[in-house]
């Protein structure tokens, strides 16, 4: 059984941000073949919360939330190992991320829109694409 993780920035230790940023550069550089700086310099900061499930195999599912003017989060690189795919780790990491109460926006790939729907995410404005070709919708739950 995999175990959930919760840690701002400065709780990561080395070993935990390396295992959490090899699977975003496994999932969002090398599978999607999107060449793009993955370190932001948002990592470490005490205001952005890291969510994971750990198992036997290292890193299996992720999601960052941060925290953005206006005391809005901002929900991003969420991931799932290719070999935990179909588990619902990430559904489980959405519903542990929001239960901070407040306002939420995200940039989802079009392609799984319906996920983020399920959670009570609205699509504002047109889709876009990004600088790797990637269709994106912005999405925003409002608070509750």
């Amino acid at each position: 059984m995999p175990t959930l993780h919760d840690a701002t920035g400065p709780e990561l230790t080395a070993a935990q941000l390396h295992d959490i940023l090899r699977l975003r550069v496994d999932v969002f550089v090398v599978e999607q073949k999107a060449a793009y700086p993955e370190l932001d310099g948002r990592d470490l900061k005490p205001d952005t919360r890291h969510l994971w499930f750990e198992g036997d195999e290292g890193v299996l599912a992720y999601l960052r939330v941060l925290l953005d003017p206006g005391d809005i989060r901002r929900i991003g690189r969420v991931a799932t190992a290719a070999n935990a795919r179909g588990q619902g780790l990430a559904a489980r990491l959405m519903e542990e991320a929001l239960t901070v109460p407040g306002e939420y926006v995200l940039d989802a790939q079009t392609y799984v829109q319906g996920f983020y729907a399920r959670y009570g995410f609205v699509a504002e404005g047109a889709e876009y694409t990004d600088e790797d070709g990637i269709p994106h919708i912005r999405m925003r739950r409002l608070a509750r």
